[in-house]
C-alpha cells in the first residue's frame, strides 16, 4: 500500500514490470500480437513496436514522429549485423545481454547505431579490461571509428603507459606514420629510456625501408635524441646506414652531440627534444616498506608532541641532555625517561587499485625504518634505513616477477632519513644521517653495473628531505641539518654534474611527502619545527613559483607521497598525536583530498614505491 485514509486506498503492485516484460517476450516468441518486422541481412525479426518505443530510443525517435517507418509493417536497417540486432532486441524485452570476445564490437557498433549508450559502456568496459600489447592499437583504431571517446581516452593511457610493449606487437607494425607520429611525440610515454622510443622509429620503418624512409625525418624529429647517451648516440645512432643516408636525420644527430659536448650552449637547445617524458597516469601497485611496529612506533609517537623543542636549534652532545638517537628525522629532541623507540619492520604491503584494498606482500630480508625507496625498470629498490641499532648501507630489490627480495651492492654511507630517485638509468641517494651527522653527500647507482659512484654533494646536509626525479634533473628539498629546517631547494643536472638553487618552498619542511604529477612538483606535510603540516604547495617550472593547493584532511609529518592513476596519494605519517595508517588521495581536476582504504600492516613513516601494473 502507498497511502491510506478514511477515503480512499492506493494499491501499488511493485513486481508488475519485472513480470511484464518476460510475459511480453515470451508472447514475441510466440510470434503474438507483433506489429512490426525489422530486416537485416536478409533476416525477419519480429517485434511490438511499443515495446522497442520504450527501450531503444532509435526506434522511439522513429515511431513517435512523423517518419515513413513508423506506418510500414517491414523496416529495413543498415549498418548494423544481423546477430547485434537480435541480441539487442531481446535486450529491449529482458535488459539482459550477453558481451563476449567473439561479439564485443559487432555489438558495440549496434548498441552505437541504436542510441543504446548504457549498452555501448558496457562493452567499452569489456574491452578496456582486455588491453593488451598486442590488441590495443585496434582497439583505439575500432573506438576512434565509432567516436566512444571514452575508450579511445583509456587506449591512449595503455599506450602510454606500455608502450615498449605496444612497439613490439604485429599491430604497431601496421600502424599508418600519421599514427606513429601521433604517439612517439607524446610527453606521456613511459619508457626506460629514450633509447626505446628510437628502436620502436627504426623498427618501424624497417618493416618496409623502401616505401617508409622517406618519413624516418620526420619521426625522428620527435624523437628526444638529446636524452639519448653519448655511448647510444655513437655506438648506435651514428653507425645506421637509413639516418647517415639522410641530411634531415644527421642534422638532428648532430643537435644531440651538441647537447652533450657544448653544455653551456644547453640554454640555446632548449626544446621539447630535452624534455624528459613523463607518463601522467602509471597505473600501478603501491608499495609500502619498512617503517616502525604499530605497538611501539605508537608509544614512542605519544611523546613525540610533547618533547620537540619549539627552537630546533639544538645539538648533538649538547648539555641539555640526552638523545633519542632513534629519532634522526627532525632536529634532536630530549629524550624522555621511559620512553621506548619504534622497533623496525621488515614489513612490505601493497596496495592494490583493482580491489582498492592494501594486502602483505613479501617482506625485506632486513629490519628497515627512516627507508629510502626508488622504482627503476619495474623494480623495487630499499636504500639503508635504521634497523633498531644501526644505520644502515645494505641495499636491495624487489622483482615483482618472481615476487623476491635480494641484496645488491651496498652504498658507500650509512643512511637513514635518505632520499632517493630513479633518473634516466641511475638511481641517486641523497643526504640522510649516518648515526652522527645529516650528511650532504649524493651517490649514483647503476643497476647494470651493480655499482655506486660518488658525484657531486649538496649544497647544504639534508636529512628528512624530500628527493624527487623531475625536469631532467634531482630535487632536493627541504629537510634540517641538525640545526635548522630548510625551506631551500636545490637541482643536480647530470649532465654537468653541479647543484645548483632552485626557488625555495613557501614554508620550511622535514619529514614532507615530495611528488610529481602532471609535469608540477608538489610537496605536502612534514614539520616546521614549531608544527606539524597539512598544507600542500605545487611548483609549476612554466611560472617557476610555488603555490599553495587544497591542505590535506590531517596533519601529516613523516608522510610518503605517490603519483597514481593520474592523482597523489600521501600514505602514513603522524599528525602530531599518534602515528597514521590512513591514506587520502588528491585530484588534481577537482582541487581536493579524499580519503581511501588504510594500511593494513603500517602506521607512521614508511618508504612507497610504485610498480605498474603489467
Amino acid at each position: 500500500m502507498e497511502g491510506d485514509n478514511e477515503d480512499c486506498v492506493i494499491f501499488q503492485q511493485l513486481d508488475l514490470f519485472s513480470q511484464g516484460f518476460p510475459l511480453m517476450e515470451e508472447i514475441r516468441r510466440q510470434g503474438k500480437l507483433c506489429d512490426v518486422t525489422l530486416v537485416v541481412e536478409s533476416q525477419s525479426f519480429s517485434a511490438h513496436r511499443i515495446v522497442l518505443a520504450a527501450t531503444i530510443p532509435y526506434f522511439h525517435a522513429m515511431f513517435t514522429h512523423d517518419m515513413v517507418e513508423s506506418k510500414q509493417r517491414d523496416i529495413t536497417i543498415q549498418g548494423i549485423s544481423s546477430s547485434a540486432l537480435e541480441s539487442l532486441i531481446n535486450f529491449a524485452y529482458s535488459g539482459r545481454v550477453i558481451i563476449e570476445n567473439n561479439n564485443v564490437q559487432s555489438l558495440m557498433v549496434g548498441a552505437s547505431y541504436l542510441q543504446l549508450m548504457k549498452v555501448r559502456d558496457a562493452c567499452a568496459d569489456f574491452l578496456k579490461r582486455r588491453f593488451h600489447p598486442n590488441n590495443v592499437l585496434g582497439i583505439r583504431s575500432f573506438a576512434d571509428r565509432l567516436g566512444c571517446v571514452p575508450l579511445v581516452e583509456s587506449a591512449d593511457k595503455y599506450i602510454q603507459q606500455y608502450f615498449h610493449d605496444v612497439s613490439i606487437s604485429e599491430e604497431y607494425l601496421s600502424l599508418s606514420c600519421t599514427d606513429l607520429l601521433d604517439i612517439v611525440r607524446r610527453d606521456e610515454l613511459h619508457v626506460m629510456s629514450e633509447e626505446q622510443v628510437f628502436e620502436a622509429v627504426m623498427r618501424w620503418v624497417k618493416k618496409d625501408p623502401e616505401s617508409r624512409k622517406k618519413f624516418l625525418p620526420q619521426l625522428l624529429s620527435k624523437v628526444r635524441m638529446p636524452l639519448l647517451t653519448p655511448h647510444f648516440l655513437a655506438d648506435r645512432v651514428s653507425v645506421e646506414d637509413l639516418i647517415r643516408s639522410s641530411h634531415e636525420c644527421r642534422d638532428l644527430l648532430d643537435e644531440a652531440r651538441d647537447y652533450h659536448l657544448m653544455p653551456e650552449r644547453r640554454p640555446l637547445l632548449q626544446s621539447f627534444r630535452t624534455r624528459p617524458r613523463c607518463c601522467n597516469y602509471i597505473i600501478g601497485h603501491i608499495f609500502a616498506v619498512g617503517g616502525l611496529t604499530k605497538s611501539d612506533s605508537e608509544e614512542s609517537a605519544g611523546d613525540e608532541h610533547h618533547d620537540i623543542s619549539d627552537n630546533p636549534d639544538y645539538t648533538e652532545g649538547s648539555s641539555e641532555g640526552e638523545y633519542d638517537d632513534d629519532e634522526d628525522e627532525e632536529p634532536p629532541r630530549k629524550k624522555v625517561a621511559g620512553q621506548r623507540s619504534g622497533d623496525s619492520l621488515s614489513t612490505v604491503e601493497v596496495f592494490d587499485p583493482i580491489t582498492g584494498r592494501w594486502h602483505l606482500a613479501e617482506a625485506m630480508s632486513m629490519l628497515r625504518s627512516r627507508v629510502g625507496v626508488a622504482v627503476m625498470r619495474n623494480r623495487l629498490y630499499a636504500f639503508g634505513g635504521y634497523n633498531g641499532t644501526e644505520r644502515l648501507s645494505t641495499v636491495e630489490v624487489f622483482d615483482p616477477q618472481n615476487r623476491s627480495w635480494s641484496r645488491v651492492s651496498p652504498m658507500h654511507y650509512k643512511r637513514s632519513a635518505v632520499g632517493a630517485a630513479a633518473l634516466n638509468d641511475l638511481l641517486y641517494v641523497c643526504g640522510g644521517y649516518d648515526g652522527v651527522t645529516s650528511l650532504n653527500t649524493v651517490e649514483c647507482y647503476s643497476p647494470d653495473k651493480d655499482e655506486w659512484n660518488i658525484v657531486a654533494s649538496m649544497m647544504r646536509h639534508r636529512s628528512a628531505g624530500g628527493v624527487v626525479a623531475f625536469d631532467g634533473g634531482i630535487f632536493a628539498l627541504g629537510g634540517h641539518d641538525g640545526l635548522s629546517i630548510f625551506d631551500s631547494v636545490e637541482r643536480y643536472d647530470p649532465h654537468t654534474g653541479q647543484w645548483t638553487n632552485s626557488v625555495p618552498m613557501m614554508t620550511r619542511r622535514c619529514r614532507l611527502g615530495v611528488a610529481t604529477l602532471n609535469g608540477k612538483l608538489y610537496v605536502c606535510g612534514g614539520y616546521d619545527g614549531s608544527k606539524f603540516l597539512q598544507t600542500v604547495e605545487m611548483f609549476d617550472p612554466s611560472t617557476n613559483q610555488w603555490r599553495y593547493v587544497a591542505s590535506m584532511n590531517v596533519m601529516r609529518s613523516r608522510v610518503a607521497l605517490v603519483a597514481n592513476m593520474g592523482k597523489l596519494w600521501a600514505i602514513g605519517g603522524y599528525d602530531g598525536v599518534s602515528n597514521l595508517s590512513s591514506v587520502e588521495v588528491y585530484d588534481p581536476s577537482t582541487d581536493s583530498w579524499s580519503f581511501v582504504a588504510s594500511m593494513c600492516a603500517h602506521e607512521g613513516g614508511v618508504g612507497v614505491g610504485v610498480i605498474p601494473i603489467c
